[in-house]
Parts: structure tokens; C-alpha cells; sequence
């Protein structure tokens, strides 16, 4: 399902999306309220597996529409699109529940193989993504003082933090173990502390590594990965992929 204020964006990603033998487009909308009201018209196994979904747009933007769609229908997956690069509107789109960000002049190729990789329940994280989120969510609180608002760590001043997962040695050995990960975010949930391979993992995710960049890395099979990552999101109680950077970055581990 496409959801855009402008006809001829939809128009173009459809003429993409329908060029493809196992990619049908089964719907489109104009704002969130439009969205909304289609899909509830809708039963769970008529509607559609992904909706693409605009950030800015009329009556109810693409960000309140995702979070009402990931509450109430949360066999959907949304990919949020937006001519702009990574802001707080599009975090607020993936804290929102949103299994990718992709900006609207993404490469067709790239557009299918982000909504079939949504569709099979994964999600898309970019490292260009994580770059900017690093930038906007880790180092930006810092510089003023203060955390971000949404997710806060438990304890800022004394929280270990991982270096870059090209660093080897002292670098490797600064990481939060699997217990401090799962204690990272005071929000009063209790989390389930994760293996140190687990760990090893989330930080590779965290980098926007896909799941065969993992594997070569951590010389492991993709299914022994995927199988990995399911037990991080189940342990730290993440609904995906995108919620997993999301954790990693706004809770201090990641720097």
C-alpha cells in the first residue's frame, strides 16, 4: 500500500513495485487518516503486508499513522519514506514502530528489495542511517548536556560504551557486557541479559550490517545469525531489527 500526498510519487512507485512478478500493490492513500481508515475497512488477512508511508503529509502525518498502524494492525509493516535525510521526524517514525527509512530517491532496486526483505518480517537499517543517528542521538545530547528524550539511559555518567566494531583489542574489551545491555534503559522492564555472542551481534547490527555482512564477520552460517538476532529482540523485548539501533544508540551503548 503507497500513502503520499503527491499523485505522481505514488504513481512512480507503483510503475516500480508492479514491475515485479511477486510484488503487488494493493492500494494507495493520501495522508494518515486515509491510510488508517482503508486498512480498518480491511480484515487482517485481506490487508496488505507493507505499507510505504510518507512522513509529511495533511491531516495526519505518516508518523502518527504508523504508530497507530503498528498498534492496531501489527501484522503490517511500515517503511517510512521522506524526501528529507535522517531527522527527528523520521527517527519518531521508526520509535514509532516502522521496520525501515528510506529516502524517496532510493534506488528502484533497492525499494524492492527493501519492501520484500519487510515483507518476510526482517527490517532495513542503513549504515548510512546508523551514521546519522549516531550523529543526531549520540552526540548531539552530549554536546548539550542532556539525553534524548525519548529513551534515556539508566545511568549516563558511569554507562560503558562500545567503540566502533573496527576497533580491535582495548576496543573490543570496552564493551557493556550482555547484563549491562539489558540494564541499559531504565524504563522499568526487565530484559534478559544477552550472551557475549549476542552482544557481539547487536553491536554488528547496530552498524547497519546485514545479516550475511554478520555472518562473514563473525565467521557464522546467515541462519545461525538470524537465529541470534531473534533471541536479542525476544531478550531485550524489541519488536525488529530498526528497534534494536534504535536501542543500542539511544541508550548510550553505542558511540
Amino acid at each position: 500500500m503507497l500513502v503520499d500526498d503527491q499523485h505522481l510519487l505514488r504513481m512512480g512507485f507503483r510503475l516500480i513495485l508492479e514491475g515485479e512478478d511477486d510484488v503487488d500493490v494493493v492500494g494507495e492513500s493520501a495522508d494518515g487518516v486515509e491510510a488508517l481508515e482503508t486498512l480498518r475497512a480491511q480484515g487482517p488477512e485481506t490487508r496488505p503486508h507493507v505499507v510505504l508511508m510518507d512522513v509529511r503529509m495533511p491531516r495526519m502525518d505518516g508518523i502518527e499513522a504508523t504508530r497507530r498502524i503498528v498498534e492496531e494492525m501489527p501484522e503490517v509493516r511500515v517503511i517510512i519514506l521522506t524526501t528529507f535525510d535522517v531527522d527527528e521526524y523520521a527517527f519518531s517514525g521508526l520509535q514509532a514502530g516502522a521496520s525501515a527509512f528510506l529516502l524517496k530517491d532510493v534506488a528502484p532496486e533497492d525499494l524492492v528489495s527493501a519492501v520484500r526483505v519487510v515483507s518476510e518480517g526482517d527490517a532495513v537499517v542503513a549504515p548510512r542511517i546508523t551514521q546519522r543517528l549516531l550523529e543526531t542521538y549520540v552526540r548531539s545530547p552530549e554536546e548539550r548536556g542532556e539525553a534524548p528524550a525519548a529513551l534515556r539511559p539508566a545511568a549516563p555518567s558511569s554507562a560503558p560504551v562500545a567503540e566502533p566494531a573496527d576497533a580491535a583489542g582495548d576496543a573490543e574489551r570496552s564493551r557493556p557486557d550482555g547484563a549491562r545491555i539489558a540494564a541499559a534503559l531504565d524504563d522499568g522492564v526487565v530484559r534478559e541479559p544477552l550472551t557475549q555472542r549476542e552482544a557481539e551481534v547487536l553491536f554488528a547490527v547496530a552498524e547497519g550490517l546485514s545479516n550475511a555482512e554478520i555472518a562473514a564477520r563473525l565467521f557464522l552460517s546467515e541462519a545461525t545469525v538470524k537465529t541470534h538476532v531473534r533471541r536479542i529482540l525476544t531478550k531485550l523485548q524489541l519488536r525488529d531489527r530498526v528497534q534494536a539501533v534504535v536501542y543500542a544508540y539511544q541508550t548510550g551503548l553505542v558511540r
